[in-house]
């Protein structure tokens, strides 16, 4: 099993008092150098662009009523290099990049390659760059980068006409970063059927205003090219690790016919979804990745770990529970301003919550020897010091608990945090 951690850099918390942005980034580096000296493998670091606290007076406001900024990582390339220049052997990842705004899949996928050629100099470098990558969760984002319905069709659709964006973004960003030498008429034109709507209604009113004349319309591309290749060419692919964010089975197989591209998973996704997509990738993973492994689709996992000392162990778990159920409640509240307690509860089931020997069962009785975690221990707290804590109470106290094919190798090897002690 491979443990990671995973950063929100976000600007919130239940009680409302919002720390200064500095203070944010610091806390990240702060963990992000703890996380390396304790051994987890990666730290993936959620993106964000523009203000979420002043789109909220937008005529249309996508989460209302979060106070603060949801996410202050704005550039996933410059932070990775703040990272990888405070650490040994911790790698990075972007949780996940936007590639539909801020320029397109052309400037994303050039400034990934920027970052891989300073990166791959070192010829001793072996760690590498995971770049999870989608079309970007939050629509006023794509509206404040010009991405908006160019037809009266496609606001009609334009659920439907962003999936289909993020599709060809993901195919020229993908195509790219293998090396292609591309033109926009490479890549194809998407196409909308009746399957694609779940109201019939919309289906025939966006048909209808698009002049389609036959069953399937037309989505005319975004992006238009003459032929291009990203600079500086990536001399060192071995470093470039690509996942993308989305469930969408069919682009999942089109992205690896180019190139191998894992699976980003970061919603609370049921089990047997995840389960047919590690089959279904078993035989649509690019050869040039090798086998497909369960590691290559990492799983977010919510961690609310009590263990003080001198206390038992049924005060430390309600505790934990009580945290939980806190910080968990204030999320959804920001998030879409209704208190849906049933919602709570699943997310809080879906976490691991109590002390470490509770934790160590969770994980062996949820989760497959084989699976990779990304811990989110900083969510929704700016408490950097019990962050920090926590990290280290996984590792020496809930890993040791595992049976042995679940331990991680790479942590075992790792300074312990009495030859080097944590905040």
């Amino acid at each position: 099993m491979r443990f990671d951690i995973f950063c929100s850099l976000t600007q919130a918390q239940p009680d409302g008092a919002l720390p200064a942005h500095a203070v944010v980034l610091r806390n990240f580096l702060e963990q992000a150098e703890v996380a390396d000296r304790l051994g987890f493998r990666t730290v993936w670091v959620a993106g964000s662009h523009f203000s979420s606290e002043l789109q909220r007076t937008h005529r249309r406001p996508v989460i209302p009523n979060w106070r603060g900024e949801i996410g202050l990582n704005t550039d996933f390339c410059q932070l990775a290099g703040q990272v990888l220049a405070r650490t040994r052997r911790i790698e990075v990842g972007s949780a996940i990049m936007n590639i539909v705004g801020q320029g397109g899949p052309l400037a994303a996928a050039e400034r990934v390659a920027a970052l891989l050629g300073w990166h791959g100099l070192d010829p001793d470098e072996r760690r590498r760059i995971r770049v999870g990558f989608a079309g970007g969760r939050f629509d006023y984002v794509s509206r404040l980068s010009g991405v908006t319905p160019r037809a009266a069709w496609e606001e009609e659709a334009w659920p439907q006409v962003r999936l289909a964006v993020a599709a060809e973004a993901a195919e020229i960003f993908v195509r790219l970063l293998s090396g292609e030498t591309l033109s926009s008429d490479d890549i194809p034109e998407a196409q909308l059927g009746p399957d694609h709507f779940q109201d019939p209604d919309t289906y025939q009113r966006a048909r209808k205003a698009s002049g389609a004349a036959g069953e399937r319309i037309t989505v005319p591309r975004r992006w238009e090219f003459e032929p291009v290749r990203a600079i500086p060419e990536i001399a060192r692919p071995d470093l470039l690790d690509l996942l993308v964010g989305t469930q969408d089975t069919t682009l999942q197989a089109r992205l690896n016919r180019f190139h191998p591209v894992k699976v980003f998973n970061l919603s609370i996704t049921p089990p047997e979804v995840i389960e047919a997509t590690h089959t279904r990738l078993e035989r649509e993973y690019h050869p040039a990745g090798g086998p497909w492994r369960r590691g290559h689709m990492p799983r977010t996992v919510f961690v609310f770990l009590n263990d003080g000392p001198g206390r038992s162990a049924d005060f430390n778990r309600c505790a934990a529970r009580t945290d939980a159920e806190v910080r968990l409640a204030a999320y959804w509240q920001a998030l879409e301003g209704t208190l849906d307690p049933a919602r709570v509860a699943s997310a809080a089931d879906n976490a691991l919550i109590g002390t470490a020997a509770d934790i160590a069962e969770q994980i062996t009785g949820r989760f497959h020897p084989e699976d990779r975690l990304m811990l989110w221990f900083d969510f929704f707290t700016h408490d950097s010091r019990r962050v920090c804590r926590q990290m280290t109470s996984f590792m020496t106290s809930v890993v040791p608990r595992l049976p042995d094919r679940y331990r991680s190798p790479h942590a075992a090897r790792c300074p312990t945090p009495a030859a080097r002690p944590a905040p």
